[in-house]
Protein backbone atom coordinates (compact mmCIF):
# COMPACT_ATOMS: atom_id res chain seq x y z
CA UNK A 1 0.00 0.00 0.00
CA UNK A 2 2.82 2.72 1.00
CA UNK A 3 4.37 1.25 -2.45
CA UNK A 4 1.43 2.49 -4.09
CA UNK A 5 0.80 5.90 -2.40
CA UNK A 6 4.45 6.51 -2.65
CA UNK A 7 3.95 5.54 -6.92
CA UNK A 8 0.57 8.01 -6.80
CA UNK A 9 2.89 10.89 -5.00
CA UNK A 10 5.56 10.77 -7.55
CA UNK A 11 3.29 10.55 -10.23
CA UNK A 12 1.68 13.50 -9.15
CA UNK A 13 4.61 15.73 -8.28
CA UNK A 14 5.96 14.86 -11.79
CA UNK A 15 2.30 16.02 -13.13
CA UNK A 16 2.74 19.42 -11.52
CA UNK A 17 6.19 19.77 -12.05
CA UNK A 18 5.67 19.70 -15.68
CA UNK A 19 2.31 21.80 -15.41
CA UNK A 20 4.69 24.70 -13.79
CA UNK A 21 6.82 24.14 -16.79
CA UNK A 22 4.31 24.89 -19.61
CA UNK A 23 3.05 27.40 -17.46
CA UNK A 24 6.83 29.24 -17.40
CA UNK A 25 6.96 28.78 -20.81
CA UNK A 26 3.26 29.87 -21.78
CA UNK A 27 3.25 33.00 -19.17
CA UNK A 28 5.39 35.55 -21.02
CA UNK A 29 3.69 35.08 -24.27
CA UNK A 30 0.32 35.49 -22.15
CA UNK A 31 1.21 38.44 -20.16
CA UNK A 32 2.13 40.11 -23.69
CA UNK A 33 -0.81 39.16 -25.77
CA UNK A 34 -2.72 40.79 -22.19
CA UNK A 35 -1.18 44.33 -23.13
CA UNK A 36 -0.79 44.11 -26.37
CA UNK A 37 -3.86 42.77 -27.74
CA UNK A 38 -6.88 42.30 -24.73
CA UNK A 39 -6.03 45.60 -23.32
CA UNK A 40 -6.21 47.77 -25.97
CA UNK A 41 -9.66 45.91 -27.49
CA UNK A 42 -11.34 46.74 -23.95
CA UNK A 43 -9.57 49.76 -24.04
CA UNK A 44 -11.49 50.56 -27.52
CA UNK A 45 -15.05 49.78 -26.30
CA UNK A 46 -14.51 51.79 -22.69
CA UNK A 47 -13.35 54.83 -25.33
CA UNK A 48 -15.91 54.85 -27.63
CA UNK A 49 -18.62 56.05 -25.06
CA UNK A 50 -16.97 58.99 -24.30
CA UNK A 51 -16.72 62.61 -26.41
CA UNK A 52 -12.70 62.99 -26.33
CA UNK A 53 -10.29 64.52 -28.81
CA UNK A 54 -7.08 62.29 -27.57
CA UNK A 55 -5.30 65.19 -26.93
CA UNK A 56 -6.22 65.86 -23.38
CA UNK A 57 -6.46 64.11 -20.26
CA UNK A 58 -10.31 65.49 -20.22
CA UNK A 59 -13.40 63.00 -21.53
CA UNK A 60 -16.92 63.58 -20.93
CA UNK A 61 -19.27 60.72 -20.73
CA UNK A 62 -21.23 60.22 -24.25
CA UNK A 63 -23.37 56.98 -24.05
CA UNK A 64 -24.41 56.30 -27.09
CA UNK A 65 -24.59 58.93 -28.56
CA UNK A 66 -21.09 58.59 -30.56
CA UNK A 67 -23.47 54.83 -31.78
CA UNK A 68 -26.32 57.36 -32.63
CA UNK A 69 -24.06 59.96 -34.70
CA UNK A 70 -22.69 56.62 -36.52
CA UNK A 71 -25.90 55.67 -37.46
CA UNK A 72 -26.81 58.87 -39.04
CA UNK A 73 -23.65 59.55 -40.82
CA UNK A 74 -23.38 59.56 -44.39
CA UNK A 75 -19.84 59.53 -44.69
CA UNK A 76 -19.61 56.38 -42.30
CA UNK A 77 -22.31 54.53 -44.21
CA UNK A 78 -20.52 55.35 -47.52
CA UNK A 79 -17.00 54.18 -46.49
CA UNK A 80 -18.96 51.29 -45.47
CA UNK A 81 -20.66 50.32 -48.64
CA UNK A 82 -17.03 50.54 -50.19
CA UNK A 83 -15.65 48.13 -47.76
CA UNK A 84 -18.53 45.71 -48.70
CA UNK A 85 -17.75 46.12 -52.48
CA UNK A 86 -13.87 45.48 -52.29
CA UNK A 87 -14.82 42.55 -49.73
CA UNK A 88 -16.91 41.16 -52.34
CA UNK A 89 -14.36 41.80 -55.97
CA UNK A 90 -11.35 41.23 -54.17
CA UNK A 91 -12.21 38.11 -52.46
CA UNK A 92 -14.53 36.57 -55.22
CA UNK A 93 -11.37 37.41 -57.86
CA UNK A 94 -8.63 36.42 -55.97
CA UNK A 95 -10.31 33.01 -54.93
CA UNK A 96 -11.19 32.10 -58.54
CA UNK A 97 -7.90 32.99 -59.29
CA UNK A 98 -5.98 31.18 -57.10
CA UNK A 99 -7.87 28.69 -57.23
CA UNK A 100 -7.51 28.37 -61.50
CA UNK A 101 -3.95 29.06 -60.67
CA UNK A 102 -3.54 26.72 -57.79
CA UNK A 103 -5.39 23.67 -59.99
CA UNK A 104 -3.30 24.38 -63.13
CA UNK A 105 0.28 24.38 -61.32
CA UNK A 106 -0.57 21.41 -59.12
CA UNK A 107 -2.06 18.71 -61.44
CA UNK A 108 -0.33 20.14 -64.45
CA UNK A 109 2.93 18.37 -65.47
CA UNK A 110 4.99 22.33 -66.28
CA UNK A 111 8.49 21.90 -66.20
CA UNK A 112 8.23 25.45 -64.94
CA UNK A 113 5.99 25.20 -61.95
CA UNK A 114 8.41 25.96 -59.35
CA UNK A 115 9.06 29.47 -61.56
CA UNK A 116 5.32 30.16 -61.54
CA UNK A 117 5.12 29.93 -58.04
CA UNK A 118 7.75 31.50 -57.33
CA UNK A 119 6.52 34.56 -59.50
CA UNK A 120 2.83 34.29 -58.21
CA UNK A 121 3.82 34.49 -54.60
CA UNK A 122 6.56 37.30 -55.17
CA UNK A 123 3.77 40.48 -54.78
CA UNK A 124 3.01 38.86 -51.47
CA UNK A 125 6.43 39.81 -50.46
CA UNK A 126 6.69 43.31 -51.25
CA UNK A 127 5.39 45.99 -48.85
CA UNK A 128 1.68 47.82 -49.41
CA UNK A 129 3.43 51.00 -49.72
CA UNK A 130 5.54 49.25 -52.58
CA UNK A 131 2.49 48.01 -54.63
CA UNK A 132 0.49 51.26 -53.50
CA UNK A 133 2.83 53.23 -55.07
CA UNK A 134 3.35 50.94 -58.34
CA UNK A 135 0.07 50.56 -59.06
CA UNK A 136 -0.50 54.61 -58.61
CA UNK A 137 1.81 55.17 -60.92
CA UNK A 138 0.12 52.32 -63.27
CA UNK A 139 -3.22 54.20 -63.01
CA UNK A 140 -1.57 57.93 -63.78
CA UNK A 141 -3.40 59.80 -65.93
CA UNK A 142 -0.77 61.20 -68.46
CA UNK A 143 2.22 58.92 -66.86
CA UNK A 144 0.93 55.85 -66.36
CA UNK A 145 1.70 52.65 -67.89
CA UNK A 146 -2.15 51.70 -68.35
CA UNK A 147 -3.51 54.83 -70.28
CA UNK A 148 0.16 54.83 -72.47
CA UNK A 149 -0.63 51.06 -73.47
CA UNK A 150 -4.28 52.30 -74.40
CA UNK A 151 -2.99 54.97 -76.58
CA UNK A 152 -0.65 52.59 -78.36
CA UNK A 153 -3.72 50.21 -79.26
CA UNK A 154 -5.96 53.13 -80.29
CA UNK A 155 -8.16 52.99 -77.82
CA UNK A 156 -7.63 56.69 -76.72
CA UNK A 157 -11.59 56.97 -75.64
CA UNK A 158 -11.16 54.37 -72.94
CA UNK A 159 -8.00 56.33 -70.93
CA UNK A 160 -9.45 57.76 -67.68
CA UNK A 161 -8.33 59.53 -64.51
CA UNK A 162 -8.74 56.25 -62.90
CA UNK A 163 -7.72 57.25 -59.73
CA UNK A 164 -9.74 60.47 -59.85
CA UNK A 165 -13.04 59.03 -60.91
CA UNK A 166 -15.44 57.62 -58.69
CA UNK A 167 -16.70 55.49 -60.93
CA UNK A 168 -12.88 53.41 -61.00
CA UNK A 169 -11.38 54.45 -58.36
CA UNK A 170 -12.31 51.18 -56.32
CA UNK A 171 -12.10 49.23 -58.78
CA UNK A 172 -8.18 50.33 -59.62
CA UNK A 173 -7.83 49.67 -55.31
CA UNK A 174 -9.22 46.01 -56.22
CA UNK A 175 -6.89 45.45 -59.01
CA UNK A 176 -3.56 46.29 -56.47
CA UNK A 177 -5.11 44.13 -53.53
CA UNK A 178 -6.05 41.15 -55.89
CA UNK A 179 -2.52 41.41 -57.60
CA UNK A 180 -0.95 41.00 -54.00
CA UNK A 181 -2.78 38.75 -52.44
CA UNK A 182 -4.18 35.88 -55.07
CA UNK A 183 -0.36 34.22 -54.89
CA UNK A 184 -0.84 34.01 -51.13
CA UNK A 185 -3.67 32.17 -51.55
CA UNK A 186 -2.98 29.93 -54.86
CA UNK A 187 0.17 28.55 -52.22
CA UNK A 188 -2.39 27.45 -49.49
CA UNK A 189 -4.54 25.87 -52.00
CA UNK A 190 -1.28 23.70 -53.90
CA UNK A 191 -0.65 22.66 -50.59
CA UNK A 192 -4.14 21.43 -49.84
CA UNK A 193 -4.69 20.25 -53.59
CA UNK A 194 -0.85 18.26 -53.39
CA UNK A 195 -2.47 16.34 -50.49
CA UNK A 196 -5.15 14.24 -52.64
CA UNK A 197 -4.41 11.15 -53.88
CA UNK A 198 -3.77 10.53 -57.77
CA UNK A 199 -5.74 7.64 -57.53
CA UNK A 200 -8.68 9.62 -56.71
CA UNK A 201 -8.07 11.46 -60.12
CA UNK A 202 -7.29 8.19 -61.94
CA UNK A 203 -10.07 6.60 -61.23
CA UNK A 204 -11.76 10.01 -62.79
CA UNK A 205 -10.25 9.46 -65.99
CA UNK A 206 -11.20 6.16 -66.42
CA UNK A 207 -14.89 7.07 -65.79
CA UNK A 208 -14.73 9.51 -68.12
CA UNK A 209 -14.83 12.75 -65.99
CA UNK A 210 -13.66 15.89 -67.69
CA UNK A 211 -11.08 17.95 -66.10
CA UNK A 212 -14.06 20.68 -65.05
CA UNK A 213 -15.99 17.80 -63.61
CA UNK A 214 -12.97 16.63 -61.27
CA UNK A 215 -12.36 20.15 -60.25
CA UNK A 216 -16.02 20.54 -58.60
CA UNK A 217 -16.30 17.11 -58.08
CA UNK A 218 -13.28 16.34 -56.13
CA UNK A 219 -10.70 19.38 -55.88
CA UNK A 220 -12.84 21.19 -54.43
CA UNK A 221 -14.99 19.44 -51.64
CA UNK A 222 -11.35 17.86 -50.68
CA UNK A 223 -9.93 21.29 -50.12
CA UNK A 224 -12.96 22.77 -48.63
CA UNK A 225 -11.65 22.67 -45.13
CA UNK A 226 -8.88 25.32 -46.79
CA UNK A 227 -11.19 27.23 -48.46
CA UNK A 228 -13.17 27.94 -45.53
CA UNK A 229 -10.10 29.30 -43.78
CA UNK A 230 -9.03 31.32 -46.28
CA UNK A 231 -12.57 32.74 -46.43
CA UNK A 232 -12.19 33.99 -42.91
CA UNK A 233 -8.58 35.38 -43.89
CA UNK A 234 -10.35 37.25 -46.72
CA UNK A 235 -12.53 39.50 -43.98
CA UNK A 236 -9.81 40.09 -42.10
CA UNK A 237 -7.25 41.26 -44.44
CA UNK A 238 -9.42 43.23 -46.59
CA UNK A 239 -10.44 45.36 -43.82
CA UNK A 240 -6.72 46.29 -42.84
CA UNK A 241 -5.02 46.08 -46.17
CA UNK A 242 -7.90 48.33 -47.87
CA UNK A 243 -6.44 50.99 -45.39
CA UNK A 244 -2.82 51.24 -46.50
CA UNK A 245 -3.44 50.86 -50.24
CA UNK A 246 -6.24 53.49 -50.21
CA UNK A 247 -4.03 55.80 -47.77
CA UNK A 248 -1.29 55.35 -50.90
CA UNK A 249 -3.07 55.78 -53.93
CA UNK A 250 -5.77 57.86 -53.28
CA UNK A 251 -6.22 60.94 -51.25
CA UNK A 252 -10.25 60.06 -49.44
CA UNK A 253 -11.01 64.04 -48.64
CA UNK A 254 -11.54 65.03 -52.03
CA UNK A 255 -14.97 63.28 -52.71
CA UNK A 256 -15.13 60.06 -49.81
CA UNK A 257 -15.93 57.95 -53.65
CA UNK A 258 -12.13 55.74 -51.82
CA UNK A 259 -13.22 56.10 -48.51
CA UNK A 260 -13.27 52.98 -46.52
CA UNK A 261 -13.97 51.96 -42.57
CA UNK A 262 -10.09 52.31 -41.33
CA UNK A 263 -9.55 54.92 -43.17
CA UNK A 264 -12.00 57.08 -42.14
CA UNK A 265 -11.78 55.84 -38.47
CA UNK A 266 -8.05 56.83 -38.69
CA UNK A 267 -9.10 60.44 -39.99
CA UNK A 268 -11.97 60.81 -37.06
CA UNK A 269 -9.09 60.43 -34.87
CA UNK A 270 -6.13 62.00 -35.73
CA UNK A 271 -7.24 64.28 -38.46
CA UNK A 272 -10.49 65.51 -36.76
CA UNK A 273 -9.42 64.87 -33.25
CA UNK A 274 -12.68 63.25 -32.64
CA UNK A 275 -11.04 59.96 -30.80
CA UNK A 276 -14.37 58.87 -28.99
CA UNK A 277 -16.07 58.95 -32.05
CA UNK A 278 -13.18 56.85 -33.34
CA UNK A 279 -13.23 54.27 -31.26
CA UNK A 280 -17.03 53.75 -32.07
CA UNK A 281 -15.97 53.15 -35.47
CA UNK A 282 -13.69 51.08 -34.08
CA UNK A 283 -16.11 48.76 -32.20
CA UNK A 284 -18.28 48.33 -35.35
CA UNK A 285 -15.65 47.19 -37.18
CA UNK A 286 -14.52 45.19 -34.68
CA UNK A 287 -18.41 43.58 -34.47
CA UNK A 288 -19.41 43.64 -37.49
CA UNK A 289 -15.50 41.40 -38.78
CA UNK A 290 -16.92 39.07 -35.82
CA UNK A 291 -20.30 38.41 -36.79
CA UNK A 292 -19.44 38.32 -40.84
CA UNK A 293 -16.88 35.45 -39.74
CA UNK A 294 -19.53 33.56 -37.82
CA UNK A 295 -21.75 33.86 -40.09
CA UNK A 296 -19.11 32.36 -43.45
CA UNK A 297 -18.42 29.63 -40.77
CA UNK A 298 -21.67 28.70 -40.73
CA UNK A 299 -22.98 28.99 -44.58
CA UNK A 300 -19.72 27.05 -45.07
CA UNK A 301 -19.71 24.13 -43.17
CA UNK A 302 -20.87 20.81 -43.83
CA UNK A 303 -23.24 19.10 -41.87
CA UNK A 304 -22.57 15.91 -40.44
CA UNK A 305 -24.70 12.72 -41.68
Amino acid sequence: MKTLNSLFNTRTRGEWRRRGFLAYCILPSLILYLIFMIYPTLNVFGNSVFHWSGLSPHKRFAGIENFVRLMEDQVFWLAFRNTIFLMVVVTGITMVLALFLAYTLSKTKLKERSLYRTLFFFPNVLSFVVIGTLFKNIFAPNTGILNNLLKAAGLDSWCRAWLGESETVLWAIAAAMIWQAFGYYMVMYIAGMDTIPKDVYEAADIAGASKLRQFFAITVPLTWEIIRVTLVFFIASTLSTSFLVVSVMTNTSQNYSSEVLLSYMYRQAFTNANFGYSMAVAVFIFLFSLVLAVIVNILTGKKEN
